[in-house]
């Protein structure tokens, strides 16, 4: 079956906690909207199959919704609310986190070079410049590393295969490098799959493991965790996206192929325990201000805006937002810099995850319960 093409595994934009959005407004929080209203109109769209999500006021939950089916057709029922949803890349901001712990635990350093840290890749000859290129840059998508996850390297309707890691990092050495090391941004899964290997090899654990002992296990994310077991699925009664094959007939990617998700989209989570997680970090309870301030400094000022429909309720950035998606779903969360007011939302489709028409239909979704009225 011929591979379609598409943006990328989960592009996250502003990835919470790495880049602060501005405070919310401090002179009163506005009235809020009906999470279940926003969402049931959501799904009135041809392109979203079914939508779940809540609304937190100082990390307690203070609204949610179900709207639409869990299969196509209009077959399965309703997504129960607290249904577990994969995240995609914003599984990145755990990765990036991890590895930041261990430069304060005095593992390696960011300026560290990934011949250092992982010299297989040197042995193998599975990354170019390898001797050049930081573990910051691999961070902030600036090693110019190139991405495995095109067309050109893997088939998207495979749901069988299993690679690891390493085979697909292979894979991405076959692409030719299109700018020098720390250039410029340049996104690249294969940044992040390098990042989750090195996490392995100093740890001595699985990035599973370490997920569970750094973030799950001490913020109660009891619903939250990162496959290990071959197919992967979701656990539970959840909803399940589709996308077009070449012929336009939609394919239940229910099952997807767990390999392609790791440390840079694999993480399965639920709104209650995702919202944690980022509340959390907007309150310096996983990183510090020191850290966070390290971590963030080598953000390249050539990083786009990828998805500036995003933008709600206004120009001044008072929401951030955090984007994870892959074919069948989008998943999106939406905060305020310090974690007191947050959106968390999970769309499951009938059309390509990469569709134009996905974040108007997010952002008017989003707007009707965060600031209704608009």
């Amino acid at each position: 079956m011929k591979a379609v093409g598409l943006a990328g595994l989960a592009c996250a934009m502003l990835t919470l906690g790495v880049a602060a959005p501005a405070t919310a407004a401090e002179a009163g929080r506005p009235r809020m909207g009906d999470v279940q209203k926003a969402l049931s109109e959501l799904a009135k769209s041809p392109e979203v199959l079914g939508a779940i999500g809540a609304l937190y006021v100082d990390g307690k939950r203070v609204g949610k919704g179900s709207g639409g089916t869990r299969l196509l057709d209009g077959e399965g029922g309703r997504i129960p609310a607290g249904a577990r949803f994969r995240i995609g890349s914003q599984t990145k901001s755990m990765t990036s986190a991890a590895i930041m712990k261990l430069v304060t635990e005095g593992k390696f350093g960011l300026d560290s070079k990934l011949s250092e840290v992982l010299p297989v890749v040197v042995e193998k000859d599975l990354v170019e410049r390898a001797d050049e290129i930081t573990v910051e840059q691999m961070i902030h998508h600036t090693s110019g590393i190139p991405n495995w996850y095109t067309p050109e390297l893997i088939d998207y309707f495979d749901f069988e295969t299993k690679y690891t890691p390493m085979e697909l990092i292979t894979k991405s050495r076959t692409l030719p490098r299109e700018q020098e090391p720390g250039e410029k941004f340049s996104y690249s899964n294969t940044n992040y799959y390098l990042l989750g290997l090195i996490i392995e090899e100093v740890t001595g654990h699985s990035l599973a493991a370490e997920f569970e002992e750094r973030f799950f296990e001490p913020l109660d994310m009891d619903d939250t965790y990162l496959p290990t077991r071959w197919p992967g699925s979701i656990k539970g009664p959840h909803g399940h996206g589709y996308f077009p094959d070449e012929n336009g007939k939609l394919v239940d990617f229910d099952d997807q192929n767990m390999s392609f998700g790791y440390a840079a989209g694999g993480v399965i989570s639920t709104t209650d325990d995702l919202s944690t997680f980022h509340r959390a970090f907007a309150t310096d309870k996983i990183l510090t201000k020191e850290e966070k301030k390290a971590l963030n400094a080598g953000r390249s000022p050539s990083e786009p805006d990828r998805s500036p429909n995003l933008n709600v309720c206004d120009d001044e950035g008072t929401y951030g937002r955090a984007k994870g998606s892959s074919p069948g779903f989008n998943a999106l969360t939406f905060s305020t810099e310090d974690g007191s007011v947050q959106l968390l939302m999970s769309l499951t489709l009938a059309t390509e995850h990469s569709d134009p028409a996905i974040d108007p239909l997010a952002k008017k979704a989003a707007e009707a319960v965060l600031c209704p009225g608009k």
